[in-house]
């Protein structure tokens, strides 16, 4: 009979284990073997191979073995014994381990079957070895018994302290949270075997954050421990479980983690504005939306609960200015609303509130959340262009009113304190055409130049006005100018009429119908009246129906029309509008007599047989003609040579030097320009004579424009009007030489205290002028009084 036998190694265990194995029980079922472990015959083993393969049940049952892990003894570990009963202890029986860990972490003695583990065992990598036993005749090899199956189970030891596997925790709770409110669960891991004994048993307690939190010992759940915890007096806590295994008991392993836990926040803190009043100040030349500046309420929460909502809740610049929040700062930006003017109002107080959107309902005790701050405004003044009241001028002026005529009064006003003279000017670019002259001082607009509403209807142009003293403020303004319609355009024929009329035509027949146009506009609309013209009432030949609706019909009133004896006739038509003056025009209609077939289609217009003389043919009227033409040429080559002869540009008497012609281009005028007047009338007026020098070398020649001043003129004070006829009369004249600067000395208006003192209007007068008033005008005029004062002189001045 096989046994599995059992012994005692406690002096290798060195006090850490012992270990046991267990009896194998073997039943017997061979019949073949007695008692004794003697070898079988051949014949023997045959025979009980056939028995074997029949049925034979195994001679060896194996319990398990048990063996302690992490032994750390320098002696193989003594795990168990197999022995068979055909052992009869003569080394005849050779013992063979198979199977996990075999020869590698277990080994076997095969003459005596003790096992021992020549490794440190650790249950936690494995638990258990599944190995397989076999005697065999060591002379043979052949086996004595059936293989047999055991197992080896590592028994646990408390040798893992517990784990925190996911560590460490990041949590955050709300500040001001009720006690007992939950903030994260911890867990802890030990890898010891639970089902035997403590050594997996964790609990959990708290090393670090008390008295904030507290921990449950049993689930790891920590949950706050004190009440009213204010994230503004501290946000952050740092938090330090342990887990400890054996339930906790002297002895047992244990493992730490840190939870870092976070405050969020709440509005618990209502806004306040540090300071309670406000200083500002702002440009009057402000423009609108522009920054005046910032106020700022403090929030000591964060996030969405210190958003802040600024508003004007009270003063007097409600109207005049508003507030925005900037979101990304949560300031308020107070902006320009309205235009403001320092000479209106100065100052301007404003209670500006802000306040928290998102409020919550459990911390309302804590409010009001809101607060208010007082603001100062300071208009500062500055020089401000001229201001236009009003705004825009809009003038409605016929078409034939006269140059120099006011039409409308520009004003313009400083809105400054000071409030600087303004002086008016009219923007170029506006008015090309120069159609309108601006008082510079009195912001008169007038007509320069005639105006024509059929060429230019609407003007729009923009007056500027300045600072006298301070030129860079310029304001502008825009004036519109409708031109109205007067009745100066007479009708006329929409086109060229000409009219065919056959021979055979009878009387009364219709030859043409005609049309006309009006440049004008009347209101009433156009209305055109059509008849003959008076000499041509009478005439025999043709006749004019007025249809009364702008169209007249063209008649014939005979028969018996010939070529031969008039081919053409020219029928002159009156044409009169319906306007006030009525206006009328003469238009011409060509009539020529053709030769027709019976249907009135026309054949031949030609009447050249008819007109040529017989003795005069076409070659000879080309002859003619040819020879009137180089006449012409020869005549205007003549012309022309004769004007490039070099004569002198003055005609003058006496060589004086100080009238010799000097000709440039600049622009300015002054001493030096001799040819825009005669210089000797500004020595003496006694001495000045009415003779127009004309120059040569431009024909027609202009002549002094003060010659064309009507005498009563001088006594008008309207000088624009008289200015700006004689400009306009200058640059209408086609022939006028290219001066750059238009100077009369003979009207020069009123203003002076000494009134005029034009020399060139005394010589026109018959009686001598005194000039003794002069010396009564002080030293200033005492050089003009010794030259016209002196008037018992016998002789010339000069």
């Amino acid at each position: 009979m096989w046994t599995s036998g059992r012994m005692s190694n406690a002096k290798n265990l060195f006090g850490l284990g012992v270990s046991l194995y267990f009896w194998g029980l073997m039943d017997l079922t061979t019949t073949v073997l007695s008692g004794s472990a003697r070898p079988l015959t051949e014949g023997q083993e045959d025979n009980l191979s056939d028995k074997l393969h029949q049925r034979m049940k195994r001679s060896w049952v194996w319990n398990q073995f048990f063996v302690l892990e992490e032994y750390t003894g320098t002696d193989p570990l003594y795990v168990g014994k197999l022995h068979s009963d055909m052992d009869r202890g003569d080394g005849s029986i050779k013992y063979i381990l198979s199977g996990e860990g075999a020869g590698i972490v277990f080994t076997i003695d095969d003459t005596t079957g003790d096992i021992h583990a020549i490794q440190r065992l650790d249950r936690e990598e494995r638990s258990q070895y599944t190995l397989r036993a076999q005697a065999l005749d060591r002379r043979t090899g052949r086996p004595m018994e059936p293989e047999s199956e055991f197992i080896i189970k590592i028994q646990d030891i408390n040798d893992n302290e517990p784990k925190f596997l996911d560590g460490p925790y990041v949590a955050s709770v709300p500040e001001m949270s009720p006690v007992g409110t939950s903030v994260i669960q911890v867990t802890a891991t030990d890898a010891d075997d639970p089902t035997y004994g403590n050594s997996a048993r964790v609990v959990y307690s708290i090393l670090q954050g008390q008295p904030y939190f507290s921990v449950d010992s049993r689930t790891g759940l920590i949950r706050t421990a004190l009440m009213n915890m204010d994230r503004e007096a501290k946000e952050y806590y740092e938090v330090i479980i342990q887990a400890k295994d054996m339930g906790g008991q002297l002895g047992g392993l244990a493992g730490t983690t840190t939870v870092n836990i976070t405050l969020s926040d709440v509005n618990d803190n209502p806004p306040r504005f540090p300071q309670k009043h406000y200083q500002m100040s702002v440009l009057e030349s402000a423009p609108i939306s522009s920054t005046v500046g910032r106020v700022v309420a403090k929030d000591l929460d964060e996030g969405i609960n210190a958003e802040m909502k600024y508003s004007l809740v009270d003063g007097d610049g409600l109207d005049v200015f508003d507030i925005n929040t900037d979101p990304n700062y949560q300031v308020g930006i107070i902006t320009v609303r309205k235009p403001l003017s320092f000479e209106s109002k100065k100052s301007y107080t404003l209670k500006v509130e802000g306040a928290n959107p998102h409020l919550e309902m459990r911390f309302l005790n804590l409010g009001p959340f809101r607060d208010t701050t007082t603001v100062h405004i300071s208009v500062e003044d500055v020089d401000e262009p001229p201001v236009f009241e009003p705004s825009i001028y809009f003038v409605e002026v016929p078409e034939d009113v006269e140059i120099g005529t006011t039409i409308q009064i520009i004003s313009a006003k400083d809105p400054d304190v000071t409030n600087n003279s303004i002086r008016y000017s009219i923007d170029r670019s506006s008015d090309p055409g120069r159609f309108f002259y601006v008082d510079i001082t009195s912001g008169a607009l007038m007509t320069a130049r005639p105006l024509d509403r059929e060429d230019i209807s609407w003007h729009n142009i923009t007056v500027l006005a300045m600072e006298l003293n301070n030129p860079s403020q310029v304001g502008s303004v825009s004036v519109t100018v409708k031109v109205l319609d007067v009745n100066d355009n007479a009708p006329e024929f929409a086109r060229f009429y000409e009219a065919f009329v056959c021979e055979n035509a009878k009387a009364g027949q219709l030859i043409q119908t005609v049309s006309a146009i009006d440049r004008d506009d009347p209101q009433e609309g156009q209305h055109f009246y059509y008849s003959l013209a008076p000499e041509a009432a009478n005439n025999p030949n043709f006749t004019l129906r007025d249809n009364q609706d702008n169209t007249a019909w063209i008649l014939t009133r005979r028969s018996g029309f010939r070529q031969h004896e008039q081919s053409t006739f020219h029928l002159p038509i009156l044409i009169s509008d319906n306007g006030r003056p009525v206006l009328s025009s003469t238009g011409t209609l060509t009539v020529h007599v053709c030769s027709c077939d019976e249907e009135g289609m026309v054949m031949s217009c030609s009447a050249e047989a008819y007109v040529l003389p017989v003795s005069l043919s076409r070659g000879a009227l080309i002859a003619i003609l040819a020879c009137i033409f180089v006449l012409l040429v020869l005549v205007l080559l003549i012309l022309s040579m004769r004007r490039q002869r070099k004569q002198p540009y003055i005609i003058d008497e006496e060589e004086n030097i100080h009238e010799n012609i000097v000709r440039y281009d600049d622009e300015g005028g002054g001493e030096e320009d001799t040819e825009a007047f005669d210089i000797a009338a500004m020595w003496n007026p006694r001495e000045a004579q009415l003779v127009v020098k004309n120059r040569q070398d431009m024909l027609p020649e202009i002549e002094s424009l003060s010659r064309y001043v009507p005498q009563a003129c001088v006594m008008d004070n309207n000088v624009h009007n008289y200015v700006l006829a004689k400009l306009y009369e200058a640059d209408m004249d086609l022939w006028a030489p290219p001066f750059d600067s238009l100077q009369t000395y003979m009207f020069e208006g009123s203003g002076s205290v000494a009134e005029s003192l034009s020399s060139l209007q005394s010589v026109t007068t018959d009686s001598d002028q005194s000039y003794d008033y002069l010396t009564d005008w002080g030293p200033r005029f005492k050089k003009l009084a010794e030259m016209y004062g002196a008037t018992d002189s016998s002789g010339a001045l000069w």
